[in-house]
Formats: structure tokens, C-alpha cells, sequence
């Protein structure tokens, strides 16, 4: 029991903090035409912090953190990536029923991989962190937490596709959605910013 609490706890601390997978999943239930369009940006965003949870319970944190190049060099095409992706969110215009930007499902998919997958940030707090939690179990113990950890994740993906959906609702003409793409772009900036002093 409490593996499972703390892998709940654990999980929602590193999950619930704005970032740049958590803005393109809760943009896509605010821009699809319909929920279910909005679910591929979900699935895939679910689908790659299992495997990230699952690779760092498996060890993968060891090497990570055994290796300073290797820890370097995901910090830096992560900054780049995230500058990159502030600019795009920055320049973006929010779907409105005149407009129809909605992302086609590949696209959907693309993105969730390369944000999930190319952010530093979260993956280094999921391979430390959670990781390095893990080590404090054996055996069930240790499936609880995990189980417990992924769970987590996928209800909060699918909790911000409907957040999205509802801001939808409230924001016809997309005048929300825009400053929250400006914010979440300045977001990402400070994000990629303060990885960089921490290469210094």
C-alpha cells in the first residue's frame, strides 16, 4: 500500500507542473472538432511515459546518471528542441470553427512523440526521480509502484484532453487559447533558460 501511495504522490509532483507535453496534449482537446480527434495526442503521450517510467525502473537511470557526457547531451538537444517549440507554440493561432487548424491524427502522434521523447526535462525527472524512487522497492512492491506511477500518468493526459475540450466550450472565437499559447511559449523559454544555467 505504500508503494502504491507513493507512486501516486511521486507521479502527480512530477506530472502536474506546466510543460511542453502537457500544453500540446490540453491544445489538442481545445483545437480537435470533436474529443475523440483529440485522444491520439493522449494515447501516445501515455504510451511514452510508460515506457519512460518502465525504462527507468528497469535501470536506465543508473546509466544516465553514471555517464556526465551522455546527461549533457540530452540537456542540449533538449534546449534546442524547447526554443524551438516556444516559437512554434508562440507563433501558432488557436483553431476556431472559421479557422480548422486541427492537427490530422500523424501529425498528432509526431509531435506527442518528439515532445514527450526530446524533453529534457521530463525525462531526466523521470529517469532520476522516479527511478531512483523505484530502488527503495523489490519484487511486488516494486510492480505496485510502477503500476501506480503509469496510472497516474494516463488519467491526467486524458483529464487534459477534456480540460481542453471544455475551454473550447467557453472560448469560441480562441481568445483564451491564444494567451495561453503565449504564456506556455514563455513557459517553455524560462524551461530551456534555466536548463541552460544549469549546464554552466
Amino acid at each position: 500500500m505504500e508503494s502504491i501511495l507513493h507512486g501516486i504522490i511521486l507521479a502527480f509532483g512530477l506530472i502536474l507542473p506546466l510543460g511542453v507535453q502537457n500544453v500540446f496534449v490540453f491544445s489538442q482537446g481545445a483545437t480537435q472538432p470533436k474529443i475523440a480527434r483529440a485522444l491520439p495526442a493522449a494515447i501516445t503521450a501515455g504510451f511514452c511515459d510508460t515506457l519512460l517510467i518502465l525504462l527507468a525502473v528497469f535501470g536506465v537511470s543508473v546509466i544516465v546518471l553514471q555517464f556526465e557526457w551522455l546527461r549533457l547531451a540530452l540537456m542540449v538537444v533538449g534546449i534546442l528542441f524547447l526554443l524551438y517549440m516556444g516559437y512554434a507554440i508562440w507563433k501558432s493561432e488557436p483553431a476556431t470553427a472559421e479557422t480548422d487548424k486541427a492537427l490530422a491524427v500523424r501529425q498528432q502522434i509526431i509531435f506527442a512523440l518528439s515532445v514527450s521523447l526530446l524533453n529534457p526535462h521530463a525525462i531526466l525527472d523521470t529517469v532520476g526521480v522516479i527511478g531512483t524512487s523505484a530502488l527503495k522497492y523489490t519484487g511486488l512492491e516494486q510492480i505496485f509502484f510502477t503500476i501506480a506511477c503509469i496510472f497516474v500518468s494516463w488519467i491526467w493526459f486524458f483529464g487534459l484532453t477534456a480540460a481542453g475540450r471544455m475551454m473550447k466550450k467557453l472560448d469560441g472565437k480562441g481568445k483564451l487559447m491564444n494567451a495561453f499559447n503565449k504564456c506556455s511559449a514563455l513557459f517553455i523559454w524560462g524551461t530551456a533558460f534555466y536548463l541552460m544555467i544549469g549546464l554552466t
